[in-house]
């Protein structure tokens, strides 16, 4: 269990508890016009109720450390962020590629234990060729397709604008990062904001009434540059931010879900999120 996540005079869990409180004292009153507690036990039953306050409060503040999902409306939109697996989603799936839609798992090019990487493992092992002959025959637009980088040494060499996408099957892979001369992710914090944009407004294109499942753009290998502590919750706080300015908008029933792996949830305040909801 978690207990560092959410402070215990936090806001909200003080705002439940008094609720709770409130009902409780509604309770207790009704119950006192039916019978009154024997003079003898008015002592232990009072330490009693205090204790079990204690307890109800204690219990409220792990539940919030330990919260492992939540929904927030955003726009009219159905959000949900929560743990998970983002292969076992319903609907399609984002999968973020860097500029070049890059293939190779090599640990070099790509991580062989990024999302991409596990990605390419897991679906095209063996052929991933044909992946390749998709992305190749994909009608991008034109102004998504940038200049070829005959000075890449390994690689592709066609780049792509951020934020473009690639619909295959329930799959969505967007040119995420930008790779330097060394082949490392980077981006700078207003090419990630360029590249949300950009993104949601694709996703509007074609999403075609499904359910939408996106990472945590930027939550791996990816460096933002002037910006290398910057973490998942504040990630997933611009995130949020750039679809409320979108014109991105899921029409029940679909709706958009923010995975976080689950060896990262310890780490997101979800509370502060659902709380803040109406700030983003």
């Amino acid at each position: 269990m978690i207990f560092n996540k959410v402070k215990i005079t936090h806001k909200t869990i003080v705002d439940k508890y008094l609720t709770i409180i409130a009902i409780l004292s509604s309770i207790a009153t009704l119950a006192s016009l039916f019978g009154a507690i024997p003079d003898e036990y008015k002592f232990v039953a009072g330490i009693g109720f205090i204790i079990c306050l204690v307890i109800l409060y204690i219990c409220l503040w792990i539940w919030a450390n330990n919260l492992q999902d939540i929904k927030i409306d955003i726009e009219g939109s159905e959000v949900i962020i929560k743990a998970g697996d983002i292969f076992e989603q319903e609907g399609l799936k984002v999968i973020a590629f860097n500029e070049y839609f890059d293939t190779r798992v090599d640990d070099k090019i790509i991580s062989s234990k990024s999302l991409n990487g596990i990605f390419i493992n897991k679906y095209f092992e063996n052929n991933v060729f044909k992946l390749d002959d998709l992305i190749n025959g994909y009608t991008f637009e034109d102004e998504n397709k940038l200049e070829n980088n005959t000075h890449r040494q390994e690689g592709k060499k066609q780049k792509f604008k951020i934020g473009t996408i690639f619909l295959h099957e329930d799959f969505i892979l967007t040119a995420f990062s930008k790779f330097d001369d060394k082949n490392r992710a980077i981006l700078t914090m207003p090419e990630y904001l360029e590249f949300l944009i950009k993104f949601w407004d694709e996703i509007n294109r074609v999403y075609a009434q499904k359910s939408v499942t996106v990472p945590i753009f930027g939550s791996g290998i990816t460096r933002i540059k002037e910006h290398k502590n910057i973490s998942d919750e504040e990630l997933l706080k611009i995130m949020l931010w750039t679809f409320r300015i979108s014109e991105m908008r899921f029409k029940y029933p679909a709706k958009l879900t923010i995975v976080i792996h689950k060896d990262k949830i310890d780490k997101v305040n979800l509370l502060d999120i659902q709380m803040a909801k109406n700030g983003l």
